[in-house]
């Protein structure tokens, strides 16, 4: 028997070799998704107390500011979720998590080593958010989505096929 016939090597080669990205995909809008909707909720379940303290956005009053960020979180997670304008969705979490680490930043300036950050400050999560939104800004929601559905009807009402329409983009 050939090492590379032996069941090792075709074990190996199916583990690496096969993508699995539409399904990698769903995941991460499921898991973005709800990591961003559970704050949603504490800020809406813990507003009466937030609204005076929350930091203040563009100029608005804190209640105001709160208030967008809720509509962002809740909103935003749950059309990012369902797949439905997903590189649209994505952009007003991206923003906000701007911003969130625009105010993490400031407000710890004078708090900060000299070497920046560490792995114990909070100014990492708003980073890992853009980045995760970054990538389905780019990579799209994938083939298990209410976008991909719309658009395979769309397609269809042209009297096209899938493949045709991909090869005229």
């Amino acid at each position: 028997m050939c090492w590379y016939n032996s069941p090792l090597v075709n074990c190996f080669i199916k583990l690496s070799g096969y993508t699995y990205s539409n399904l990698a995909r769903l995941f991460m809008r499921l898991f973005v998704g709800v990591m961003l909707l559970q704050f949603g909720i504490r800020h809406l379940v813990n507003f009466s107390v937030l609204s005076a303290t929350f930091p203040t956005v563009l100029h608005l009053s804190p209640t105001a500011s709160l208030i967008i960020m809720i509509v962002i979180e809740l909103v935003c997670s749950l059309l990012i979720m369902i797949g439905f304008m997903t590189r649209l969705s994505a952009i007003p979490p991206i923003c906000a998590m701007v911003a969130a680490e625009y105010y993490i930043l400031h407000d710890m300036v004078p708090f900060l080593p000299a070497y920046g950050l560490d792995s114990t400050d909070p100014g990492y999560l708003p980073i890992m958010f853009i980045g995760i939104y970054l990538y389905l800004l780019i990579a799209g929601p994938g083939k298990i989505s209410l976008d991909y559905f719309i658009s395979l009807y769309i397609i269809g009402q042209k009297g096209k096929d899938e493949e045709e329409e991909l090869d005229e983009v």
